[in-house]
């Protein structure tokens, strides 16, 4: 039955898709709809994957066009499926981290005069300084980005400041790069979106502001002072004469992340019948919104298995390092999201399982059955050494190695790494979902703390209190198990049962929290009254295991010793 009263929209505008769901104020879920870039727009764009690649330069790309024929199309599916747009009060969005999309001089004028009776794409094809945003699998800034890391004095002073090290995705070093590769599209740009912003903008009908958490992945942002870094913004720029100019183009960054931007365009208005008075809440990138899909409690950590793999935690302590990143929480002020984010997640998982099936028949069930009858790190007795590796489709950044399979075996005793064979074997079902778990553990150990187990009372070694799984693989029970078997969790692995649209749910959330909370209601309690965590939440696997869970602490030590021995290889230290 629909619900009667307010909804709220929420979007994920991520590399291979773009969905939108809808909820009412009690967090129920009320439609959806999605659009595969693949499926239904590759035709026209010739992307694969949902984007475009330059292999000889490192480049990954994907032209916004599509992304605005994706908006038509999506809401024409909610259209279609019986939505009421009128009853929508609120509009929220995600978008993925860390695209830059770049806007002419008249692209505001372009958006406020959009006619309802054409797409979005043929009206707006000439609103871009350059037709393509770098995507996050870019791997083509390792100059920008060595230049960025010294700039401060090292990696460290840089992750102390903006809350990460250089990374080759970041919008910062893309900047930099664009500027000098592109110099004719770069004088020709008035406005730099991030691809939540840019999100928010054609639904705002003009450009919107960054997100105060999705700035934080600029290497740009001085997380302390709450403002652009002069000296990151005059390296960008190409000089100190040029840094207002670039400080120009990406806009003042509101610091309240559920003030309204205003209302929305009257091109949705009059095309879908939107309410005009839909409130346009402020966008965030893709991980900070799926770390608002359920109201997380400390020490509570979230493993996004998408595309990418992330991992993500809500924390008052502000620990940054060179190996990952901190940024500020999306809508709490004094709260960091402390975030782990690979390239290599599900694809590095399909490629194995492919190897393992043979075919392309794309199943998991013959991957799910090798996984989880091959022995922990593949010691069938003690005395055996553990099988490690690491598994890069793409060039990875955590750590920095070129795309490729690394492998050794350690033994814990002496110590030692030894080389051992790249050739396929089964035992890479296990060992692919081993070196994904074993790196979040490696990275986020100084962030969990000692527990009591809620049965025994038995103190517990530091782990999380729970893990929540999202995103397509947090379906699959295999990967739960082995995620419960090297993280550990006192309580358990969990999942969302919306778990493939955890970010577009966040973003609704946002949405919800923006327009009815009550003020200084904080977004946690908020939706923490009305979340109903029996609907919301299913727990799918067990957690720590006793002797299980100490042995994959002394992998640990093998795999960052092994990590550190293929980056000395590269000339690299992370």
């Amino acid at each position: 039955m629909a619900s009667s009263g307010p909804l709220y929209m929420g979007f994920d505008l991520s590399t291979q898709q773009l969905k939108g769901i809808v909820v009412d104020s009690n967090l129920k879920l009320v439609h959806e709809a999605k659009v595969d870039f693949d499926a239904d727009l590759s035709t026209k764009y010739g992307i694969k994957k949902g984007v475009l690649t330059n292999p000889a330069e490192g480049e990954v790309f994907a032209p916004p066009a599509m992304w605005l024929d994706a908006i038509n199309l999506v809401l024409d599916r909610l259209s279609q499926a019986g939505l009421d747009f009128g009853q929508i009060m609120g509009v929220s969005g995600a978008g993925m981290q860390h695209g830059t999309v770049f806007w002419k001089k008249d692209a505001e004028h372009l958006m406020v005069n959009l006619d309802a009776g054409k797409s979005l794409s043929d009206q707006l094809k000439d609103a871009f300084a350059h037709d393509m945003s770098p995507n996050w699998q870019d791997s083509s800034t390792q100059k920008q980005c060595d230049a960025f890391d010294a700039e401060l004095g090292d990696p460290e002073k840089l992750a102390q400041v903006t809350g990460s090290a250089a990374h080759h995705r970041f919008s910062g070093p893309q900047i930099m790069r664009y500027r000098t590769k592109y110099p004719d599209h770069y004088e020709k740009t008035a406005h730099i979106s991030l691809v939540s912003s840019f999100l928010a903008s054609v639904f705002l009908g003009r450009v919107a502001p960054i997100d105060i958490s999705d700035v934080t992945g600029t290497n740009l942002w001085d997380i302390h002072q709450g403002k652009w870094h002069d000296q990151l913004i005059a390296l960008a720029a190409g000089g100190k004469d040029k840094a207002a100019e670039l400080k120009s183009k990406l806009g003042d960054v509101p610091e309240d992340g559920g003030a309204g931007l205003g209302t929305i365009s009257n091109y949705f208005a009059t095309r879908y019948g939107f309410n005009q008075d839909c409130v346009i809440i402020p966008n965030t990138g893709d991980n900070p919104a799926t770390i608002l899909a359920l109201p997380l409690r400390a020490s509570d950590a979230m493993v996004s298995l998408g595309t990418s793999t992330t991992f993500l935690m809500s924390t008052p302590e502000y620990k940054p390092d060179p190996a990952y990143h901190f940024m500020n929480h999306p809508c709490t002020k004094g709260l960091y999201m402390f975030m782990l984010c690979y390239k290599n997640g599900g694809l590095a998982r399909e490629q194995i399982r492919d190897q393992v099936n043979g075919d392309e028949s794309y199943t998991w069930d013959k991957f799910n059955d090798v996984a989880m009858s091959t022995p922990p790190v593949s010691q069938k007795q003690d005395s055996d050494d553990m099988r490690l590796g690491l598994f890069f489709p793409l060039h990875e950044t955590i750590p920095n190695l070129p795309a490729g399979q690394y492998r050794m075996s350690y033994n814990p005793s002496s110590n030692a790494l030894t080389e051992v064979s790249n050739d396929f074997i089964s035992d890479d079902a296990r060992n692919i979902i081993e070196s994904q778990m074993l790196s979040l553990r490696l990275r986020s150990q100084a962030l969990v703390h000692s527990e009591k187990d809620p049965k025994t009372g038995a103190t517990l070694p530091p782990q999380p209190r729970r893990v929540y799984l999202v995103g397509g693989g947090s379906a699959n029970p295999a990967i739960a198990n082995i995620c419960a078997e090297v993280l550990g969790s006192v309580e358990g692995i969990y999942k969302l049962d919306i778990g493939g649209n955890a970010c577009a749910l966040g973003s609704a959330y946002k949405a919800v929290w923006g327009c009815e909370r009550k003020e200084g209601e904080k977004f946690e309690d908020l939706i923490g009254k009305r979340w109903d965590e029996e609907k919301f939440v299913k727990k799918v696997a067990e957690g720590y295991r006793k002797g299980t869970f100490e042995r994959y602490g002394e992998a640990v030590k093998g795999f960052n010793l092994m990590e550190k021995e293929f980056l000395r290889r590269e000339g690299r230290t992370r």
